[in-house]
C-alpha cells in the first residue's frame, strides 16, 4: 500500500507543478504582451514626432537580403498624394541623414540602444545607401559587402518591425 500512496503522492505533486508553472506561464505571458503594447504605443507617439506622415494610413516594409535590405513606406490608399508626397520628402531626408551616418531620428523614435544603430552610424561609409520613389511611396536600399554591418542592418529591421507593431511588416 505504501507504494502505491507514493506513486499517489508523486502524480499530485506533479500535476501540481504542471498547473504552477502553467499559470505562471501565462502570467508571464500577458505581461510581456501589455510590455509590448505599451512600447508600441511610445514608439508610435514618438513617431508622430519625427515622421510627418500618418502612421495609420501607411505602412512600413522591411526586406532582408543577403546584402542588406530594403525599407519600403507606401500609403495604404496610392491616391491619397498628400501621404505619398509626406512619405517621399521624409525617406529623401533619411536617405541623406543615413548616408553621412545620422541615425538620429530613428534613435529619437526607438532609443539610441536600438538593435543594429550604432554599428550603422559607425560604419555608415561602407553602405551604400539608395532612394527610389514607389507609386504609393518610397524604399531605401541598404547594400554592404560587410557581413556584420548586414547583421547590424537586420537586427535593425527587425527592432523596428517589432517596435512599430501593426504599422511595420517583414517584407
Amino acid at each position: 500500500m505504501k507504494l502505491k500512496n507514493r506513486r499517489t503522492q508523486a502524480l499530485i505533486a506533479a500535476l501540481a507543478l504542471i498547473v504552477v508553472a502553467g499559470t505562471a506561464y501565462v502570467v508571464i505571458s500577458r505581461n510581456e504582451q501589455q510590455a509590448t503594447a505599451a512600447r508600441q504605443a511610445e514608439i508610435a507617439a514618438r513617431s508622430r514626432q519625427v515622421m510627418p506622415f500618418d502612421l495609420e494610413r501607411t505602412t512600413h516594409r522591411f526586406a532582408k537580403s543577403a546584402t542588406g535590405g530594403v525599407q519600403t513606406v507606401t500609403s495604404d490608399d496610392p491616391a491619397d498624394a498628400e501621404q505619398v508626397k509626406l512619405i517621399r520628402q521624409h525617406l529623401t531626408a533619411e536617405t541623406a541623414g543615413f548616408s553621412e551616418g545620422d541615425y538620429g531620428d530613428p534613435a529619437s523614435i526607438h532609443g539610441g540602444e536600438m538593435p543594429g544603430l550604432r554599428d550603422l552610424e559607425q560604419g555608415h561609409s561602407r553602405i551604400d545607401i539608395r532612394y527610389a520613389e514607389l507609386p504609393a511611396g518610397a524604399r531605401i536600399t541598404y547594400a554592404t559587402s560587410d557581413a556584420s554591418l548586414v547583421t547590424a542592418l537586420h537586427a535593425w529591421f527587425d527592432a523596428q518591425v517589432t517596435d512599430h507593431g501593426r504599422h511595420a511588416e517583414h517584407g
